[in-house]
């Protein structure tokens, strides 16, 4: 179970299924303390590749992997390629049924569920071809599936998108050409449900469905309250207003974007200190929100930090996404591009270092900061955020009940400075800097005594503590 939310998509739904109607709740929360929550996205890594890691998330805490698209698609090795449907046939270049199956009934015996990130929107955004798994198709018809009485037609040049304030031509024109589904048809929604279905037979925990926001909320959660068990549901809504963010919470948790551009501009720009309180600027409710640093199309078109950001700001960002409080946390692992349009390196093998890049992955999720970071997330649990204090506008620390501290110094200059916490009396290692090996320290060690600790921060670096790494 995951999330502030895990959710359980009940048969009993009520509701008018117009294209606006009013969001019905039917979701139930099931998410017991303690239990791993973190999602490692392994970004195009093939079946066999995120079988084989399964067992290294499984041991530094990772509750979820959420895995590329497993439809078939159009063939070509840019990622793009993966988010244009040609069937649903559980066949990528990532590998076969049978190579999925194997990596969620390993994953999963190991106690990782898995996510995997649905097309459910659209087909095809190309005059027609091939896809991967020999399907023939044109853009308004794929011979089993779709004909072309199962699209949206808007009536805007080209059928595209053109007014972004438009709610209506958000949700029935086509996004970047895609052949745009009538999700408001029946025979278009029974298929999707079993598309989806077929993926939790096989053992899927989770979906997250991508470009949620360009499909109506009613239209969405029809589909959805015809899935066969709880699965957690993570939506893409790429909004800044609020507006669809809140619109699309009854479906599932929504990716809040803003979370991602507010970090990008405290650590190159406004300050960190602002952070504080990051989690009051109109968004969803922390139960409802799943956050991230980067994700593929951000770190792309240059919205977020990414693993090219300098000064060590995109590590200082991963330490503050699993220690402050705010919703469910997604650390994105891809690889190195010099276009946007790259597609993964070595056949989509996903290939580490112990803990870093190799063969041209980045292997975020296994950066030693990023590991530690997310046993203190564990460690943490939902314990209340306490103890804040700011030094300049970069620099910011907070406690977490009586579980942990962090300070983060975004700062040019060292930070030293004396902090009250609740932690109790003893020696802790700052996992930050290094990590507990049986009864001392690799890195620092910081003394807690009276309710109090004083610590050096060094420049451009971040401390953290928990009552997981006490001596």
């Amino acid at each position: 179970m995951l999330a502030n939310t895990f959710l359980l998509v009940a048969l009993s739904l009520l509701g008018n299924d117009g294209i606006h109607a009013a969001p019905t709740t039917y979701l139930t929360e099931r998410a017991p303390s303690g239990v791993k929550r973190a999602i490692a996205s392994l970004f195009q890594w093939n079946w066999v590749s995120v079988q084989n890691e399964c067992s290294f998330l499984a041991e530094q805490g990772y509750g979820y992997v959420q895995v590329s698209p497993t439809q078939e698609h159009i063939a070509g090795d840019s990622w793009w390629t993966d988010y244009q449907a040609v069937s649903y046939t559980l066949q990528s270049k990532r590998g076969s049924l049978d190579q999925l199956t194997q990596m969620v009934n390993v994953c999963t015996g190991l106690g990782v569920g898995v996510i995997v990130d649905v097309v459910v929107n659209h087909m095809t955004g190309i005059d027609g071809g091939t896809g991967v798994a020999s399907h023939t198709f044109s853009h308004y018809n794929y011979p089993g599936t779709y004909d072309p009485t199962d699209f949206h037609y808007c009536g805007t040049p080209n059928n595209a998108i053109e007014d972004w304030n438009n709610e209506t031509q958000i949700e029935t024109c086509q996004l970047a050409n895609l052949a745009d589904l009538n999700t408001e048809s029946e025979k278009v929604r029974t298929t999707l449900a079993a598309h989806l279905n077929n993926l939790l037979s096989i053992g899927v925990a989770g979906l997250r469905i991508d470009a949620a926001k360009h499909i109506a909320p009613a239209s969405l959660s029809n589909i959805l309250r015809r899935l066969s068990k709880p699965v957690y549901i993570t939506q893409e809504v790429v909004d800044t207003t609020g507006y669809y963010m809140n619109i699309h919470e009854d479906a599932g948790d929504v990716q809040v974007f803003g979370y991602a551009y507010a970090l990008k501009d405290a650590f190159l720009s406004s300050g960190v200190a602002g952070l504080s309180g990051v989690n009051s600027q109109g968004w969803l409710d922390s139960g409802l929100a799943n956050v991230f640093v980067t994700n593929h199309d951000t770190e792309r078109g240059g919205s977020s930090l990414s693993y090219a950001s300098g000064n060590n700001v995109y590590t200082l960002a991963h330490v503050f996404l699993l220690s402050y409080p705010y919703g469910t946390p997604t650390v994105h692992s891809g690889y190195t591009f010099g276009n946007t349009d790259q597609g993964a390196p070595n056949g989509n093998h996903g290939t580490c270092a112990a803990n870093g890049p190799s063969g041209g992955w980045e292997c975020q999720h296994r950066w030693t900061v990023i590991v530690n970071m997310i046993q203190f997330y564990n460690q943490v649990g939902s314990a209340t955020l306490n103890n804040v204090a700011k030094g300049n506008s970069q620099q910011l620390a907070y406690g977490r009940g009586s579980a942990g501290h962090v300070a983060i110094n975004n700062d040019d200059s060292a930070w030293t400075v004396t902090l009250s916490t609740n932690l109790v009396d003893g020696k802790y290692c700052d996992v930050v800097e290094g990590s507990k090996s049986v009864n001392s320290c690799t890195g620092p060690t910081i003394t807690v005594k009276g309710g109090s600790f004083q610590v050096m921060v060094p420049p451009r670096q971040a401390m953290a503590i928990h009552t997981g790494a006490k001596l």
